[in-house]
Parts: C-alpha cells; structure tokens; sequence
C-alpha cells in the first residue's frame, strides 16, 4: 500500500501550523556533519545511561495517565536525573504523542528500563547507570544546545557512564534526542537513538538511529508486548557495538499493524475540518499560556520536589 511508508512529519508538522494560521512554520535543526565515536570496549563491560523525554508523574498536575490531553501543567524545563532502582512512573501527557493509536497504557513503550535491566542481567551491557535522565523538550534550540546538552553530559560523566540509549516520542522531542546524541558523541560517548520519526532524526543527523515505524510514543515496542520490547531494546544494544559510521539507521523488523492506515491520521490538516482546525489552535493557544507561565515562574525541577509529591516515597 502507498501508506506502508515512515510519515513525512517534517511536511505533516509544517502544513499543520501553516493551517492553524502560524505565519512560519518551525524549523529543525540540519546538520551536514555528524561527530561518532566508535564502541572501544566490549558492550559486556559498558555501562549505560538511559535517556527519556518522559517526565515523572506529579497528581498535582492533572490528568496524565491514558488518554489524557495534552498537559502543559507536566512539562518539566531542566534536565533531571532519578534513581535506576525500582519503577520511576515516568509519563507522556506533556508531550505531543499520537493520542488516537498509541494508548499510552504500558510506560515501556517509552521507558525501555526493564529491558535495560534484563540486557545487564543477561551480560549483554556491563549494567546501568546508578540514575536514568530526562531530557526537556524544546523549541528554543539555544536552550537545548547552551543548557541542557551540556547539563546532560556532567550528569552522565558524574554516573561513569560509557553509552547511552535515548528515546524520543514527539516530534521535537525526536530533535532534541538527536542533538543530545550529537553533543554526547562529540564528547566521546558512543549512543544510540530508538524513535518513531525517521525524518526528524536524519535531518538532525545522529550517529547510530534505531527506527521503529509505530505511532509517536511508543517507538520501544507495542503495548504490553514485551517481546516487541526486547526486540527494540537488544537491536539497539546491538546496533551500538556495529556501527562504524554515523549516520548508521537500522530498522526495526515489526509492523505496528497489518493495516498501514493508521499514519494517515497524525497531524494531517487536510482531514481536518474548519471548525477541527479552528479547536486546535484555540486548544494550543492555552497549552502554549501555560507553558509560558510555567517557564517564567516554575521553580527548579529537584529530587526535592518530587520527595514532596511523594514521587519516590
């Protein structure tokens, strides 16, 4: 079928916002180089840091569990790092997932940690790193780039960390992962990106893209389908030790259904009515207010804090 291929959401993501009356459509970021380090120790003896753009779940804040609209209130603006140990309840309401075909009901498809664990306990990594981080997402390139790249890097260097897995779910989420990957290369630690959207990532640039062709948000398998999920998990383990080049993009071998259609729906602005697309932007206009709020006067995201909602009691 023509819709058995990865969505263009560089064009889908453009022709939306031109239809929601944005004057310019945002632009990513496009590199023509691409830093790689290669693996030079065993991946038996590396520890690995795990990277997400999900954020921990805070019942403060409103709905975020299935289903749950698109919550500014969750968004979080520094780079956090949290304790491996355990089940972190980390979420995706704050972001930009597909809400009509991914269910977002196991965090798995966006937390690979138990898989991670399994590869350690299995001698396929040396182990994981004593915290998992989180990544914010940004439209401010310089904020990624200035900030939170470099903030990212002394928390990995801190963990002893020799690799890292990162995971993104929207669409600039998948840019923000890519840029991550880029600094840690540059910096001499070898990484890989599992994601949903090809596009972004290619025209980011990364070292090592392990590409999953599911709905946004669920690029680390199918819901409550753990051998989907190793799967994901040990080929990017595995795509890690065989890259020799960047720009190095395997393919994960599963279909998200028999029935392609499902990537018509994403964004599309030409299915969308007058009055749906006129709901959108009334819709994102009181997102975007209170993101903007949240970014003027939100304290620092701490361990602290999240003690206090009784997120790691």
């Amino acid at each position: 079928m023509a819709e058995d291929v990865p969505i263009p959401y560089l064009t889908r993501v453009r022709d939306y916002y031109l239809a929601l009356g944005f004057p310019e459509p945002y632009r990513f970021a496009e590199y023509p180089e691409v830093p790689f380090t290669p693996l030079q120790t065993p991946l038996s003896a590396c520890r690995i840091a795990l990277v997400t753009t999900a954020a921990p779940y805070r019942p403060e804040l409103g709905d975020q569990g299935p289903g749950a609209r698109y919550n500014a209130a969750a968004k979080f603006y520094e780079v956090y790092g949290l304790p491996s140990a355990g089940e972190p309840d980390l979420r995706i309401s704050h972001i930009a997932y597909d809400r009509k075909h991914n269910p977002a009901t196991d965090p798995a498809c966006w937390f690979p940690l138990r898989e991670l664990k399994l590869a350690a306990a299995a001698r396929v990594v040396g182990g994981i790193t004593d915290r998992c981080y989180g990544l914010p997402t940004d439209r401010s390139l310089r904020t990624t780039t200035a900030r939170d790249l470099p903030r990212l890097l002394d928390l990995l260097r801190e963990d002893r960390a020799d690799l890292a897995l990162l995971v993104a779910n929207c669409p600039v989420c998948h840019q923000s992962v890519a840029l991550a990957a880029r600094h840690l290369e540059a910096n001499g630690l070898p990484s890989v990106v599992i994601g949903a959207a090809r596009d972004i990532v290619e025209h980011v640039g990364v070292p090592r893209f392990l590409f999953s062709d599911f709905p946004l948000g669920s690029a680390c398998g199918r819901p409550h389908d753990q051998p989907s999920q190793q799967l994901i998990v040990r080929l990017a383990l595995q795509l890690l030790a065989a890259a020799t080049a960047p720009r190095t993009t395997w393919q994960v071998p599963l279909a998200w259904s028999e029935d392609p259609s499902w990537k018509r729906d994403y964004c599309n602005a030409a299915l969308m009515t007058p009055d749906a697309i006129a709901a959108a932007r009334a819709e994102l206009d009181r997102e975007w207010a209170v993101a903007a709020g949240l970014r003027r006067g939100q304290p620092p995201f701490s361990i602290l804090r999240l003690f206090k909602s009784g997120f790691l009691r």
